[in-house]
């Protein structure tokens, strides 16, 4: 059913552009967490979870197969000093 539905250009347009905008996510965690010189168990431990929950929600980004919340974002963000703006276009 995906792949019929994904022969659709406005549907595939649609897709992409959502799988664009979560990698731009991924890619901005990423780099401020290098940035921050902090590992993933550091962050972990910032947010007052494990490191393997960290891991998870990178890696869930970068397969697109979960979106994680906005609190959670939230909680990443404060743990990198940083703050979640969110705007509508």
């Amino acid at each position: 059913m995906v792949s019929k539905m994904l022969k659709n250009p406005a549907v595939k347009a649609e897709v992409e552009k959502l799988n664009r905008e979560e990698f731009a996510i991924l890619d901005e965690i990423l780099t401020a967490r290098k940035e921050a010189g902090l590992s993933q168990a550091q962050i972990a431990k910032r947010m007052g979870t494990q490191t393997p929950a960290i891991a998870r929600l990178e890696s869930s980004l970068a397969t697109g197969k979960h979106s994680p919340s906005l609190r959670t974002l939230r909680r990443y963000a404060v743990a990198l000093v940083k703050r979640v703006e969110l705007h509508l276009v």
